[in-house]
């Protein structure tokens, strides 16, 4: 699973875009116990997702015609103007060009060649995630693509990230997860999944999904019901990795949960 000691590659933020942040904020604080540190005019209102305090993600108001409410993942790189070059190369395209954000960081918004949209954030002040792994926190990061050697190939790339091929205990399906350039499997910190095998992801077309650590996921799913949440995706165990289910909140935006297994 993804490391608390940030890599080069490696997912370092979240991000909600919501029609209604206000609506958006309660769900998750009754959800994750999430709190909301409101942004200013200066920052576009862009606000601060908090756990005990420390930060797990942002959240920015955006209107239906502009895009659909969705979470979007970004990962860390050393140099965001070499991060544009190197997406344009692979085949890839900008949605907006790479922008300081005050003192805190760079940013960049970006598609790979099947449309899947992604973020890269250059840290300066603001480092990212405060914390990952623990329940209510980001865990995992996994792409949908309609081809996976392709999607591999561009990411690999872009942030020079390595794949290794897992297959899941008891069945014939093999999962291919990606891990930061330099590191080995035990620095996974997601995967990359066809879209077909999975129809519920495969109507939003190409995109990445972010987890979050839960203690108990049948909990969590019948609470983000009572919330105003719906489950997309039944709640399953996988030997040997954990428990998952895929929940959409108020608004549309899709996640999913996981109580991962112990790692042996």
């Amino acid at each position: 699973m993804i490391s608390p000691t940030f890599f080069d590659g490696a997912p370092n933020w979240v991000d909600l875009g919501t029609p209604d942040l206000d609506g958006a904020a309660a769900f998750y604080r009754g959800l994750f116990g999430w709190g909301l540190v409101p942004g200013g005019p200066e920052v576009g209102g862009y606000g601060m997702l908090t756990l005990d305090g420390r930060y797990v993600g942002g959240v920015m108001t955006v209107s239906q015609e502009d895009a659909p409410s969705a979470w979007s993942v970004s990962f860390q790189s050393p140099d965001i103007a070499a991060t544009a070059a190197a997406v344009e190369r692979a085949g890839g395209a900008a949605a907006f060009e790479p922008m300081d954000v005050l003192d805190f960081g760079s940013m960049g918004g970006f598609t790979d060649p099947a449309g899947a949209y992604f973020g890269a954030w250059q840290p300066k002040e603001h480092p990212g995630f405060g914390v990952v792994q623990e329940p209510g926190s980001f865990l995992w990061a996994e792409l949908y693509t309609s081809d996976v050697p392709a999607a591999a190939a561009f990411f690999g790339t872009v942030f020079g990230w390595g794949t290794d091929r897992m297959k899941v205990e008891g069945t014939d399906y093999t999962y291919t997860t990606v891990h930061p350039a330099g590191a080995g499997p035990d620095a996974s910190f997601g995967g990359l999944v066809r879209m077909g095998d999975v129809p519920s992801e495969a109507a939003r077309g190409p995109h990445w999904l972010p987890y979050f650590a839960v203690a108990d996921v049948d909990a969590t799913v019948a609470e983000a019901k009572r919330l105003g949440g719906t489950e997309t995706l039944a709640a399953t165990d996988v030997p040997g990795v954990g428990k998952m289910a895929n929940v959409a909140d108020p608004y549309g935006a899709v996640f999913a949960v996981m109580r991962p297994e112990p790692r042996q």
